[in-house]
């Protein structure tokens, strides 16, 4: 299976939101609980292109999205601007077939290009070892751990937080 990156669009969306909304549904890799609809991804994609950040989708030949990964703004107030937080999300499908190290590894030199200094994970305590290992195969190092910061399925979850500079 051949796998080309490229820079997300609105036609996208509908994939992205299909991919996001299974994590939401069944795992606690998400701390959100309410599907997403395709509107909101758009509006989303149209936010992080303004700001000029990468959001970029995993393709196979045939236009089948494997998955996504974007940055999106660590926080709001204005000496952040530059520090973001990644996101990566796969098709189960695709899931132990490099198709998260490929779309991280161009997320990290889109986000340097476009000026990021540092990249924050915030990754799930519970369920999420192979995005730990992910990071730590990219020099991301845990900056620290934030308990029962999170309820979903009738159980408390917690944050494992790490760190990059670029």
């Amino acid at each position: 299976m051949s796998v080309s990156l490229r820079a997300a669009e609105a036609k996208d969306c509908f994939a992205i939101c299909e991919i996001y909304n299974f994590y939401i549904q069944n795992s606690v890799v998400t701390f959100d609980e309410q599907s997403m609809e395709v509107s909101q991804w758009e509006e989303k994609l149209s936010y992080l292109n303004k700001q000029k950040f990468p959001f970029i989708v995993a393709e196979t030949d045939n236009g089948e999205i494997l998955g996504f990964a974007y940055v999106a703004p660590w926080r709001q107030k204005s000496a952040y601007r530059t520090t973001v937080e990644d996101s990566i999300y796969l098709r189960a499908a695709a899931t132990g077939k490099r198709v998260g190290t490929k779309l991280l590894e161009e997320l990290l030199v889109l986000s340097k290009q476009a000026g990021i200094k540092e990249v924050v994970a915030v990754i799930s305590d519970s369920g999420a070892e192979s995005s730990v290992r992910l990071h730590e195969q990219f020099g991301f190092k845990k900056q620290g751990h934030l308990a029962k910061v999170g309820f979903k399925f009738d159980r408390w979850l917690g944050t494992i937080l790490m760190q990059k500079s670029l």
